[in-house]
């Protein structure tokens, strides 16, 4: 691959820079002058929990490679170069069946199975009550079994990269400790878990809360409760879902200062009508409805059942309503995964020797508005903006 640059500011350090790179950044040089400015650049953003995206559901054993990757190329388009495909709770043969589906499509996709860096399964190992429970079928929630991480881990081809469990299950430890051993990271999640249980998770090897903040009964306990036990729980790094519904501002920026940045992840939490029309669409065995205020709920109620959210609103919104810097949400969307998650050359942001994943965008600090404008991977573009005649 032969040798391209770009140049802009870099938005972790504000420096202004020119990249060179191929598959790799090869060097990263000190910009003066009217050349420097004009655009921004970023590490490409990373999102961790994506059930779908773009009308294609990633939890279905019979989603086709073609919908798979053309719905990978909507997701390039927010400035997303790497993304855990997320399956939730369902029965064992549908589970098996949308992590080998997801699998074989990586394996035979370019850039778009690239971009499928691991997979993530959420659930069956979480609460059975309403409220943890959120939208995942109740009938498929079941124990920890060590037999079925394994089979996911071998179904997956080896990239099998997070699960999600709830840690008041009976052999919860044994199952984190074999997880963890085998390279898989374990996230809290959908829980009604004790203060005891939590900081055994964490004991054990759990290293993050999926989505702090949601998963919940509607109402709790002042204190104690497992929402404040994992917000203070500094070996734990939360991820957020951050659209503007699914956690109120108050609570968003209680919860940033509580973790601080450096333990904070953003994601989408994205499911098939994600980037699509409102109207009905499915998250595994379930049929969920996308309304014309951007919400998504289970068809008939009130209950959130994942996000439409796409990433590059998700930093806008992190200085919309948490008021954070440019750098802090970058950060929250690119460095932060990439090192709580294990994804290897992808923790340093733009620096050499790092993956040539790279956002370019447009960013007007009044509005906070970002636009994205070319998006490498790999140092392969996959994405640039069309320019109107």
């Amino acid at each position: 691959m032969n040798e391209k640059k770009c140049s802009g500011l870099d938005a972790v350090s504000g420096r202004a820079v020119e990249l060179r790179f191929d598959r790799v950044i090869n060097g990263v040089d000190d910009l003066i002058g009217p050349s420097a400015t004009g655009r921004w650049l970023a590490p490409g953003f990373i999102d961790v929990q994506v059930n779908g995206f773009a009308g294609v559901d990633y939890c279905s054993p019979d989603t086709s490679q073609e919908e798979i990757a053309r719905s990978v190329n909507v997701i390039f388009s927010t400035g997303v170069t790497r993304f855990f495909p997320t399956v939730i709770t369902g029965s064992v043969p549908d589970m098996s069946g949308a992590i080998s589906n997801l699998a074989r499509a990586k394996a035979a996709l370019g850039a778009e199975g690239r971009a499928m860096e691991g997979f993530h399964m959420e659930g069956p190992h979480i609460s059975p009550e309403d409220g943890p429970r959120g939208a995942h079928p109740r009938h498929c929630v079941r124990p920890p079994d060590v037999g079925e991480l394994k089979r996911w881990i071998d179904l997956g081809q080896g990239h099998l990269r997070l699960v999600t469990v709830a840690p008041e299950w009976p052999g919860i430890t044994g199952y984190i400790e074999q997880a963890v051993r085998a390279g898989v990271v374990v996230s809290i999640g959908h829980t009604n878990a004790n203060g005891d249980q939590i900081r055994e998770a964490v004991s054990a090897g759990a290293t993050m809360s999926t989505h702090l903040g949601n998963g919940a009964h509607a109402v709790l306990a002042r204190h104690p409760n497992y929402i404040w036990e994992q917000l203070a729980e500094d070996r734990l790094t939360a991820s957020f879902i951050v659209d503007g519904i699914h956690l109120p501002q108050s609570f968003l920026k209680a919860a940033l200062r509580a973790k601080g940045i450096e333990r904070s992840v953003l994601v989408t939490d994205a499911v098939m009508p994600a980037c699509s029309k409102p109207g009905r669409y499915r998250l595994g065995e379930v049929e969920v409805e996308l309304h014309p205020d951007d919400r998504v709920t289970l068809v008939g109620q009130e209950r959130l059942a994942g996000s439409s959210l796409r990433m590059d609103r998700g930093v806008e919104n992190l200085m919309k309503l948490a008021g954070l810097s440019l750098t802090e949400a970058v950060t929250m969307a690119s460095r932060n995964p990439a090192r709580v998650c294990r994804i290897s050359n992808r923790q340093r942001g733009l620096a050499a020797g790092e993956r040539a994943d790279i956002v370019a965008f447009e960013f007007d600090d009044k509005s906070k508005a970002l636009q994205v404008e070319q998006v490498y991977l790999d140092g392969e573009s996959v994405y640039r903006r069309a320019r109107s005649a």
